[in-house]
């Protein structure tokens, strides 16, 4: 904001009203609040008389309603404007003695020809900082900032983004220019919660705090097309406003007068308008909800959904299985699991929509699908035919994979009704009654909102209350005061609820019409009243920025709108102080560093925490699972008591003890077992002051779908992917066709051949990748086919020499027990059974190849037959206690006799060979068209013919 826009915006604020105060720094998002910052303050009414400071801190115009104030010692210090009426509120702001003076600042640059952001960073000083740079527009570093930023570079500064979710790290490869780093990331959607972090270097005795941010594809607002026509919500009527759970950036914001986007948290918006003609002037100005998608913005007007996009605006209906009218709410994801969400082959709905009797969910790319009817609920709920049965409302879980529907039912329906709640899984298809109802005057409307939390929790408000249900429904009651007020209207001068905000972090704000502010903790009883920050008929909005930092969005009269960092921690703080609201306990800490993990067949997750409490306060952790049941844990206690504290900390490993060798029913068992499990670790007990009263995190048992196996020493890039076709000898097939067998092999499928002698021992040595890289090396047992039907080709190690104490699996055994099937589908993890055991199979003969190999066991691949060929392998992990992703991977060996020459490039050639249309030929009498075939002699030299390089041997017809 500029300083004009500041001015307006406080003289807005102060001209009605009731008088406030409030204080500002020049850090954004008051990151530093320390005895080095200039804390500005700032009253808004006609009564001030001057500031009342404790003596350590100076004020730079006591007289001033407006002016700047340090403090030299750290502390709790009490402020407050002396006014000529009646007292106003007294702020116990919290100043600290962080050693963390300067902040990183960053511009992005897009490059779609290659996909990639580059990153330009450099260091700044908040106390000696350009207004640009305290803004956030400053397109390069000021003159103090490219000195600042220099100096730390000599000293060894350097900065780094690191990726929250997938853990990867970029680092600036060039020399530091004119004060600034520029770092290269990829463009990325599922790995945008990014840090950029600096080395432990310190100028003047200050550190650079490091600086989460959001940062996925570039992300545009629709254009303002000239001649269109402002939507917005009906006069006098209170913000909407929607946001996307992934992209907290990214928010729509609809007024009385008009519609407003931002991707960027309203640094810059547009105008979303609509064409003249499209809506009568009373749907324009009648917007009841509005959703932000990755389709577009909707909004719902006069029970009809329509669609804002680039591609213009649309009335959905039944040409899109949607009702043409009689639509009620819509409903998007409140919390982002964005690394689940984009990992799950099933599709997953962006949003719902309900009428009474039914709900519908959309998909991507504008799909809708009919959920279910209340009369298929009454079924599924056994509720009496003739009751009255109607969606109250829809709305999206804690939990990624869930839809909570309530209704509202009655049978005399008067004076009261009962709502349900039903919860619906959109990956087992199943519908759940939950143990919740709630009695309500047959007229009452509650919105609810489920909490960031593992086991299912939410809060309901009405107009005037806010009720609880947390720990799975079993934990309910309505937030009180600590006078025992649950009517919030009553401490707020009858203004009713107009918001309820929740942060990642369990605070619940509760913001009134008249923007009177409640605090809450989620799993706590009780609300305290905040100090008021805004008047009361400023039109407000708290949002959540991509720092993970409050701001109040505010809606002027003049059409514009403006923003403001809210400081909740020091603001919770100060009321604390006051209260004598204190935290339990003085640490919780635990080694979670991902939101998201994956736990694959024969993995185990091992996680710690550790909570240190003053002594005889019995604090401990709670381990809360939601989900299928398929994890077994194992906890593991150590305790420490020392200089009056306690340590206590405890260790989890997550684990599954199921055994699937030789089950009947192996890929049912696989299914049965795999899922999402969401976890969460709490204190025991904690208050609203605590500053993380929880972890939340999830475990999809399962495999990583960006887990891939490949056999080391194949590659894709090492040659050119040329298509040819060979024969192969009909004596070499597995099946003794009566002709030989003519296959194309495709270089972009099968990749480079891997060129061998058939003197040589070949054992494939599978390696386990992801989307970070090489991982290790597969130990699991494994087998090999040739994909065609070659089965020239043996095994070094015989069936006793492995160990084996009865006849083990063979290809020819296994092909004769399941004729029925495919060669690729006859033997896999899901029919194995070793060799191992006398009680598993009969004796038979031991003197027959072992077919099975692993890293250990020595046994590889020969060929006895000594000749030249091209052999196309599918390895297939043989373990059916490896991972639950059946793995295969396609690896070419090239045989080659090495007493044979070669020509050129022209590979595995024997003498007397002909190039025929591309098809390698070792018959002179071949069918070749006339013209089309050249001998070719050991010592020939065709280079003209070497773009032919992976040619291979054509067997005799």
């Amino acid at each position: 904001m500029s300083a004009r826009e500041v001015a307006v915006l406080l003289s807005w604020l102060s001209c009605c009203g009731l008088a406030v105060w409030r204080y500002s720094s020049n850090s954004p998002n008051y990151r530093i609040f320390s005895t080095r910052s200039t804390i500005k303050l700032e009253y808004e009414g006609t009564l001030f008389t001057e500031w009342s400071v404790p003596e350590i801190c100076f004020v730079l115009n006591k007289s001033s309603p407006r002016t700047e104030l340090r403090c030299s010692s750290p502390g709790v210090h009490a402020i407050k404007p002396i006014v000529t009426g009646p007292d106003e509120e007294e702020r116990n702001l919290f100043v600290d003695s962080s050693h963390t003076c300067f902040l990183w600042y960053y511009r992005v640059r897009h490059f779609f020809n290659n996909l990639t952001q580059v990153i330009s960073v450099w260091v700044y000083d908040p106390e000696n900082a350009d207004p640009d740079e305290l803004l956030g527009s400053a397109e390069e570093p000021s003159i103090n900032s490219i000195v600042l930023s220099t100096q730390m570079a000599t000293l060894g500064q350097k900065p780094t983004i690191h990726t929250i979710l997938k853990r990867k790290t970029y680092v600036s490869n060039e020399k530091m220019k004119k004060g600034t780093w520029h770092i290269m990331v990829p463009m990325t959607r599922d790995d945008a919660l990014k840090e950029i972090r600096g080395n432990q270097v310190t100028f003047q005795d200050c550190f650079i705090a490091d600086f989460l941010i959001v940062l996925t594809f570039p992300l545009l607002t629709i254009p303002e097309i000239p001649g269109s026509l402002p939507i917005s919500s009906p006069r006098g009527s209170q913000l909407m406003v929607s946001w996307d759970a992934c992209v907290v950036a990214s928010v729509v914001l609809v007024t009385d007068m008009e519609t407003f986007q931002t991707n960027d948290s309203f640094r810059t918006w547009t105008r979303i308008r609509v064409p003249p003609g499209s809506l009568s002037d009373a749907e324009r100005r009648s917007v009841a909800d509005v959703i932000v998608s990755r389709d577009g913005v909707f909004f719902l007007t006069n029970g009809v959904l329509y669609q804002k996009s680039f591609r213009g605006f649309l009335k959905l209906g039944r040409i899109l299985n949607l009702p043409n009218g009689g639509i009620i709410g819509i409903s998007s994801r409140k919390w982002c699991w964005v690394k689940y969400l984009s990992k799950a082959k099933e599709r997953r709905s962006n949003f719902a929509v309900w009428t009474e009797n039914e709900v519908y969910l959309e998909y991507i790319l504008l799909k809708f699908t009919r959920l279910v009817t209340t009369t298929e609920l009454k079924n599924i709920l056994n509720l009496s035919v003739t009751a009255t049965l109607t969606i109250h409302s829809v709305e999206y879980t804690g939990h990624p994979l869930e839809i909570a529907v309530f209704l509202s039912y009655c049978t005399i329906c008067t004076v009261t009704k009962k709502i349900f709640l039903v919860i619906y899984n959109e990956d087992t298809k199943q519908w759940v009654s939950q143990e919740f109802t709630l009695d309500a005057p047959i007229d009452s409307v509650f919105v609810p909102y489920f909490i960031f939390s593992a086991l299912p929790g939410l809060i309901l408000w009405n107009k005037h209350s806010i009720y609880y249900c947390y720990h799975n429904f079993t934990f309910t009651g309505i937030l009180q005061t600590p006078a025992g007020h649950g009517n919030l209207s009553m401490l707020s001068n009858d203004s009713i609820i107009h918001e309820v905000f929740i942060d990642y972090y369990g605070n619940i704000l509760i913001k009134m019409e008249n923007n009177v502010i409640f605090h809450s903790k989620i799993n706590t009883r009780d609300v305290v009243k905040l100090h008021l920050w805004t008047n009361n008929t400023t039109r407000a909005f708290i949002l959540l920025s991509t720092s993970g930092y409050t701001y109040f969005l505010y809606a002027l009269d003049n059409g514009t709108i403006q923003i403001q960092d809210y400081p909740l921690s020091l603001e919770i703080r100060s009321v604390a102080f006051t209260t004598k609201d204190k935290c339990p306990y003085m640490a919780f800490h635990n080694n979670v560093a991902r939101v998201f993990y994956f736990l694959d067949k024969g993995e185990t997750l091992t996680l710690w925490t550790q909570i240190i409490y003053p002594e005889n306060t019995g604090l401990y952790v709670v381990v809360e699972s939601y989900g299928p049941k398929i994890l077994e844990e194992s906890h593991d206690i150590s305790f420490e008591a020392a200089f009056g504290h306690c340590t206590k900390t405890l260790t989890i490993t997550f684990y599954q003890n199921v055994d699937y060798e030789g089950l009947y029913d192996y890929f049912e068992m696989q299914h049965n077992n795999t899922g999402l499990v969401m976890v969460q670790l709490r204190p025991s007990e904690y208050s609203k002051t605590c500053p993380i009263a929880q972890k939340v995190f999830q475990i999809a048992v399962g495999c990583d779908d960006k887990k891939f196996i490949a056999v080391k020493g194949f590659s894709k890039k090492e040659c050119h992917h040329h298509d040819f076709s060979y024969v192969i000898e009909k004596s070499y097939l597995r099946h003794q066709p009566s002709k030989n067998l003519k296959v194309r092999y495709i270089g972009k499928k099968y990749g480079c051949p891997l060129r061998l002698d058939f003197t040589e021992k070949f054992q494939p040595v599978i390696q386990l990748f992801d989307d970070n890289g090489y991982v290790k090396d597969v130990g699991a047992n494994f087998i090999v086919w040739e994909i065609h039907g070659r089965d020239d080709y043996s095994f070094n190690n015989t069936m006793a020499q492995s160990g084996c104490l009865h006849e083990a699996q063979t290809w020819k055994s296994m092909i004769e027990l399941n004729k029925h099937l495919p060669l690729e589908e006859v033997w896999g993890p899901e029919n194995y059974i070793h060799c191992f055991s006398y009680a598993m199979g009969k004796p038979g003969d031991l003197d027959q190849p072992y077919e099975i190999i692993n890293s250990s066991n020595g046994n590889h691949i020969f060929w006895p037959l000594g000749h030249s060929g091209m052999y196309v392998f599918r390895v297939k992990i043989l373990d059916p206690n490896y991972s639950y992703i059946l793995r295969t991977v396609l690896g070419s060996v090239a045989m080659k006799d090495p007493n044979i020459s070669t020509v050129s490039s022209f590979k595995f050639l024997q003498p007397n060979s002909y190039v025929c249309n591309r098809d390698v030929w070792t018959d002179s009498q071949s069918k070749c068209l006339p013209g089309g075939c050249f001998p070719l002699r050991p010592d020939a030299a065709l280079l003209h013919y070497s773009h032919f390089e992976l040619l291979s041997v054509r067997e005799d017809l």
